[in-house]
C-alpha cells in the first residue's frame, strides 16, 4: 500500500476536519501512502477558508446556506452542494489528480459525480454513513412518500455505481447486501471508533458544572432525528417533578433544531440548569466531558437510529463515562454493559436511568471502566482502520474477482461477525 495512490473524498454533512469520521479516514489513508484531497462545505463560524492544507491533506470548501427543516430546503441544499462539489472536483483533478473518489453520504447524489469520473477510469467508493431514505423518513415523519421512494432509488444508484461500499456497522452492511443487491465481498464495515490519542483523560474542572453537584452531557448534532429534546424533558422530570436541584446539563453541538431546543429549555424553566455551547474545539469538549457524570444518547426509535452507530456513545465510553440511552440494537452492541437502557422514546424511563446513575457513584465507576476497556480493546479507531485499509486493498486490485477467494471469504466472515444484523425491513 506504499504506492502513492490519490484519493478525493467528498462530504456534504459537515466541514473537515470537524467531521470525525472523514478526518480519521483521511489521516489513515495519508499515513499509509495516499495523497488525500477533501471537498466539503464551509463551517458556519469557523473553517471558512476556501482552500487549506492541513497535515498534508488538501481541503477545498464551498459555502452552503443552512437549511430550514423543510424538504424543499433539503432539495435545494443538496442540489447546490452537488454542483459546487463537481466544480471543485475539476479543480482538484487539474491541481492534484485522483484515482479514487470516496463519497460519504448523505446525500446519496454523489454517484452522479462517480459515474462521470468512471468514464475517465476512476474508482468510486460509496461510504454510507447514514441510511438516507430512513433519515428522510425520520425528518419528515412519513410525509412525502414519493420523495422517500426517490431516496430509495438514489441509494440503489449509489450502490450500483460503487466499485466498493463502506458502511458503519453490520446492520447497514446487511441492508446493502439485501436491499441494495451488493456483492458481499464488496461491502466492508468500518466502524466509527474513537481515536484514543485524541480522547485522553484530563484533570476535571469542577467550575464547569454550573454550580451543581451532578453534571450531564450531550455531544453531537441537533437535528429532528437526534432526539435532543428528550434530554430536556428528562431534566424537567428530574427537577420539577421529582424535586431534584442538584443536576445540570451541557448540550454541545448545533443543528437545525437548536433554536427550538433553546426555546423549549426556556419554556420548561431550565435556563439556569442548561448550557448550550454550540460547536466548540475538541479540547473544550474534553474539558466538559471530564466533569460529566453521565453521557446522554437520546436518539429515539424512529426507523433510522436502530441501524445507526452513534459516535458520541463511544466517545463517552472512551473517557470512562457511563451512558444512558434508549434501547436500540446498534447502541446496545456498542455500549453493552457500559450503558443503562431506557424503553425507547419514554421520557420517564430515560429520567429513571439517569437518576439511578446519579445516586450510585460506584455503579458509575464500574460502568465507566467497562466502557473504557471495551473501547481500548475492541472499538477504537486503530481496530476500525484495518478494515478501511482492507477495503482499499480490495478496490486497488483492479480485478472483478478476488485473486484468492479463500482470503476474501475469511474477511467476509470477520465482517459478518462484528455485530448483530437485522435486515428484514419493508421498503
Amino acid at each position: 500500500m506504499a504506492t502513492a495512490h490519490k484519493v478525493l473524498m467528498l462530504v456534504e454533512n459537515l466541514p473537515v476536519p470537524p467531521d470525525p469520521r472523514i478526518w480519521a479516514e483521511a489521516t489513515t489513508l495519508r499515513d499509509h501512502g495516499f495523497q488525500v484531497s477533501v471537498i466539503c462545505p464551509k463551517g458556519s463560524s469557523q473553517h471558512q477558508e476556501s482552500y487549506v492544507c492541513i497535515d498534508n491533506i488538501h481541503i477545498y470548501r464551498y459555502k452552503l446556506s443552512a437549511n430550514a427543516n423543510k424538504f424543499t430546503s433539503y432539495i435545494a441544499e443538496y442540489g447546490i452542494a452537488l454542483l459546487k462539489t463537481f466544480w471543485l472536483s475539476l479543480v482538484v483533478l487539474l491541481r492534484h489528480g485522483f484515482d479514487v473518489i470516496h463519497a460519504a453520504n448523505p446525500p446519496d447524489l454523489f454517484f452522479i459525480i462517480g459515474l462521470f469520473y468512471r468514464l475517465l477510469g476512476k474508482k468510486f467508493v460509496f461510504d454510507q454513513h447514514d441510511l438516507a431514505p430512513e433519515l428522510f423518513h425520520a425528518k419528515f415523519k412519513g410525509r412525502k412518500e414519493l420523495l422517500y421512494r426517490l431516496q430509495l432509488f438514489l441509494e440503489r444508484c449509489s450502490y450500483h455505481t460503487a466499485d466498493l461500499v463502506i458502511t458503519t456497522n453490520a446492520s447497514q452492511r446487511g441492508l446493502a447486501i439485501e436491499r441494495g443487491r451488493c456483492p458481499a465481498d464488496r461491502v466492508f464495515v468500518v466502524r466509527n471508533g474513537p481515536d484514543l490519542e485524541r480522547m485522553k483523560l484530563i484533570t476535571p474542572e469542577p467550575e464547569l458544572r454550573m454550580g451543581h453537584r451532578h453534571f450531564l452531557a450531550y455531544v453531537g448534532k441537533m437535528g429532528v432525528q437526534d432526539g435532543v429534546e428528550y434530554t430536556l424533558y428528562a431534566l424537567d422530570e428530574l427537577l420539577h417533578k421529582r424535586g431534584r436541584r442538584d443536576v445540570s446539563l451541557v448540550l454541545i453541538g448545533d443543528g437545525e433544531r437548536i433554536s427550538a431546543l433553546q426555546m423549549l429549555a426556556h419554556q420548561l424553566q431550565l435556563d439556569e440548569y442548561v448550557n448550550f455551547t454550540g460547536w466548540i474545539t475538541s479540547s473544550d469538549v474534553l474539558r466538559y466531558l471530564a466533569v460529566a457524570d453521565v453521557g446522554l444518547v437520546p436518539d429515539p426509535q424512529n426507523g433510522l437510529n436502530e441501524y445507526s452507530t452513534m459516535i458520541k456513545t463511544m466517545d463517552y465510553m472512551a473517557l470512562g463515562k457511563p451512558v444512558v440511552a434508549f434501547d436500540l440494537a446498534e447502541t446496545r452492541f456498542s455500549a453493552q454493559e457500559a450503558a443503562l437502557y431506557a424503553v425507547p422514546n419514554l421520557v420517564e424511563d430515560f429520567a429513571n436511568k439517569i437518576e439511578v446513575l446519579l445516586d450510585n457513584v460506584e455503579l458509575r465507576r464500574k460502568m465507566g471502566a467497562i466502557g473504557r476497556k471495551r473501547i481500548a480493546e475492541e472499538l477504537n479507531w486503530d481496530h476500525s482502520k484495518k478494515y478501511l485499509l482492507l477495503a482499499y486493498e480490495r478496490i486497488l486490485t483492479c480485478r472483478s474477482e478476488p485473486s484468492d477467494p479463500s482470503v476474501w471469504d475469511s474477511i467476509t466472515d470477520a465482517l459478518n461477525n462484528q455485530e448483530p444484523v437485522e435486515t428484514t425491513r419493508p421498503d
